[in-house]
């Protein structure tokens, strides 16, 4: 059974959460993303988060996720579905299907499978790529020290619009702990700008332990998934 009316909860006080860390960090709520992510519930959830007023969503596995975007397409017509999890290069036809937004390109073998899945179909693919902030054997990404090669490879590639960086700090019970990661994400972007002269508007950093921390580090997009679900479902 869904309590439609914690989901409702849930949401206003994710989005004030938001707000009042954009408020603190002396930013402006319009810089910061919510997406949703989708991955552990179905379609009525998605549909009901919609409606009151959810546009972004983001699914981490092809498996469930593409035939869950295109159940929704009907009833949710201008959402933007971003993929967030580790993408294996012999499902990126899989994930183009449905997602215009790649949030994990970790490596130049897979930019180089996405642009040409992209080119192929003739679409612009808005992509993020994946920095490994952390020295945690699960977490993945491209290592800072060994990006050169992956961000001219993006570059060069013309259906992929390169947006930003996107990073995955490990998990710790206290919040603050992880705003050294999410300084270093930001720190870098700063760094590539200088150095290559590029612009890296997005941030995709921040889940919902610690995306007020992240906010307060430069966050552009937040990708909160627990705190909105909680309780809903029963």
């Amino acid at each position: 059974m869904l309590d439609l009316d914690r989901l409702e909860e849930n949401y206003e006080y994710v989005t004030g959460k938001i707000a009042s860390a954009c408020q603190q960090a002396g930013r402006s709520p319009d810089e910061v993303r919510l997406l949703a992510v989708t991955k552990t519930v179905g379609t009525d959830l998605i549909n009901a988060l919609y409606d009151l007023g959810q546009r972004d969503f983001g699914e981490n596995r092809t498996r469930s996720g593409v035939p869950k975007v295109k159940e929704l397409a009907e009833s949710t017509p201008d959402a933007k579905w971003h993929f967030i999890g580790h993408l294996q290069r012999n499902k990126v036809k899989d994930a183009l299907s449905t997602f215009t937004w790649i949030h994990s390109v970790d490596s130049p073998r897979l930019a180089r499978e996405i642009q040409k899945v992209a080119s192929a179909r003739g679409m612009e693919v808005q992509v993020l790529i994946e920095i490994k902030t952390s020295e945690e054997d699960a977490k993945l990404g491209a290592d800072p020290e060994s990006l050169a090669v992956l961000l001219d490879t993006v570059l060069a590639s013309k259906n992929l619009n390169l947006r930003g960086l996107m990073t995955m700090a490990p998990f710790f019970e206290e919040p603050e702990a992880t705003r050294p990661y999410f300084e270093k994400l930001r720190n870098l972007r700063e760094q590539l700008g200088s150095e290559r002269g590029i612009s890296l508007p997005e941030l995709s950093m921040g889940m919902s332990n610690d995306y007020h921390i992240a906010i307060a580090e430069g966050a552009t997009i937040v990708r909160v998934g627990t705190a909105l679900f909680k309780g809903v479902e029963s």
